[in-house]
């Protein structure tokens, strides 16, 4: 029984195959956010609506109101969370030293 070497792929090999990160994940990453940020502006519009419809009594469901008002709310204060965590992570690349 013969044991073959195996070849082991270079960094530089991966990263061609990758292509730039400027190129392939910037765009994604703008993607992902502005869709992030859209749902979220649509949660909380949708939660006003329901605010506004307990508030003038034409509410027709108050547990989906509740509901809708419930998920507005947890998702900002995820939102607001991972910008903390963002904006944290940016001071500390700034203060690092080259």
């Amino acid at each position: 029984m013969s044991i073959s070497s195996i070849s082991g792929t270079s960094t530089a090999e991966l990263l061609k195959q990758k292509g730039k990160p400027e190129e392939s994940g910037g765009t994604d990453f703008a993607q992902h956010l502005k869709s992030a940020l859209n749902e979220e502006n649509d949660r909380q519009v949708t939660a006003e609506q329901a605010v506004g419809d307990i508030a003038t009594g034409q509410v027709k469901d108050l547990h989906q109101a509740a509901l809708a008002i419930g998920k507005a709310e947890t998702s900002m204060k995820l939102m607001l969370e991972i910008r903390n965590k963002a904006l944290s992570a940016y001071k500390e690349i700034g203060r690092t030293q080259l």
